[in-house]
């Protein structure tokens, strides 16, 4: 048992808890049931060890401290993925007590601990070593513990740094060459000064999220923003506060750039969803999937040449440097000419009845019983002694009678100039 005086409950107790028989019910197979966790008498706890699954998820379980590291190595050895968010941790002591028994741990959480004034020291940090997937959000972690941690893990690719409040970065003293993903949204990281720093401190970056920052602009010329991010395939700039084309068009700079979420700027904020996809497509040639999907051939060619298009009543000193890319592409398009599909709402027509010729105009929303009490002051006939008959001008078929009371005129096409015939119901 752990000392009274400790706030919290151990990893162990956490574990055992959650997956107790009573709440995880066993099963056949390896890792997937789970045993009475052993006394510390017996002698091989590895062999009667708590089959726990290889994903082990402690959510918000009131964790503070490790426990017993001998059962953390008895039971935990075939872990790979370790959720410990929302506890109570605020000791790296504790925490690496915890990873330190978990020999082939890749993946850990520890989001919405407070670690803000958690002191970690290089000796303390080597216990992460193998990690390779670190979500550090909500934790407001300094730069100076991630600069701690990117020195003592060889094998770090992802980062999660979200939520942190931070308003400046810290660089390295030298930079992080594993580090393929950094995800940093959520902070206020207005400057691209601060950008800047995080090209610099990790040059393998593949994938850059950084949504929610209200960035103001990308101030670096092409040439440094190649050298800084000569490997970015995937940048997030969510809503930033990007509002020039001249920021998008930067983009292009970077060389293996192929994914860009770039949703809720400011400069989008004045087109309609199909004119900010179109006119962000043919500004970014290379990239291949914008918001999610995919840039189709197709789709690219339709963009361009309405980028081409709607930069047709510009000046010369307004229009951007891709204009002229794509006219040479595709040459000066004329405008497209305007075709309104919205079906027509009333057609004139002439009105015959007997030697009565009479010009008259009519909804085409209307039906053909609304159209006969139309036509009874017209023809001083009542609606139940008139027969209609529609006379399409450019067909070449005979009266099309129309009998069925509830049908719409606008489904006869009917067209300015065309014939209503009224003939006299026989007795």
């Amino acid at each position: 048992m752990e000392a009274s005086g400790i706030e919290g409950r151990t990893f162990m107790q956490a574990i055992s808890e959650k997956y107790s028989p009573e709440n995880f019910p066993c099963r056949r197979g390896p890792g997937m049931g789970v045993v009475v966790v052993p006394s510390r008498q017996q002698v091989s706890p590895m062999k009667d060890r708590l089959n726990l699954p290889s994903v082990l998820v402690l959510h918000g379980c009131g964790i503070s401290h490790a426990g017993d590291e001998g059962e953390i190595a008895a039971f935990c050895a075939h872990v790979v993925e370790l959720d410990l968010s929302h506890n109570k941790l605020q000791d790296w002591h504790e925490i690496s007590k915890i990873v330190s028994n978990i020999p082939n741990l890749e993946f850990l959480n520890l989001s919405s601990n407070k670690l803000c004034n958690a002191v970690l020291d290089p000796d303390c940090a080597k216990a992460f070593s193998r990690i390779r997937r670190l979500v550090l959000n909500n934790t407001q972690v300094s730069w100076d513990t991630v600069n701690t941690f990117t020195r003592e893990m060889p094998e770090l690719e992802e980062l999660f740094l979200g939520l942190n409040k931070y308003t400046t970065v810290t660089p390295f003293p030298l930079p992080c060459s594993t580090l393929r993903l950094l995800h940093v949204t959520d902070n206020s990281l207005h400057e691209w000064n601060e950008v800047r720093k995080i090209g610099s401190m990790f040059p393998a970056l593949d994938t850059l999220i950084m949504a929610n920052n209200n960035l103001s602009s990308i101030k670096d010329s092409g040439e440094i923003l190649r050298r800084l991010f000569p490997e970015l395939r995937s940048i997030n700039l969510h809503n930033s506060g990007l509002n020039q084309w001249e920021d998008i068009e930067k983009l292009n700079c970077l060389p293996k750039l192929e994914e860009v979420r770039i949703q809720g700027i400011p400069l989008l904020q004045a087109y309609t969803d199909a004119e900010r996809r179109s006119l962000v497509i043919a500004h970014l040639p290379s990239v291949t999937s914008l918001n999610g999907s995919v840039v189709t051939t197709g789709e690219r060619e339709d963009a361009e040449r309405f980028f081409i298009r709607y930069h047709l009543d510009h000046s010369e000193e307004e229009l951007p440097h891709r204009y002229h890319c794509l006219v040479t592409k595709y040459g000066k398009l004329a405008p497209l000419a305007e075709i309104d599909l919205r079906p027509r709402c009333h057609a004139k027509v002439e009105v015959r009845y007997e030697d009565k010729v009479q010009e008259l105009s009519i909804r085409l929303d209307q039906t053909v019983a609304e159209l006969k009490k139309q036509l009874r002051t017209v023809v001083q006939l009542s609606t139940s002694n008139m027969r209609l008959y529609y006379i399409d001008k450019g067909s070449a078929f005979g009266p099309d009678e129309l009998k069925y009371s509830t049908r719409a005129l606008h489904s006869y096409s009917m067209q300015d100039g065309d014939e209503i015939l009224v003939v006299a119901k026989t007795k």
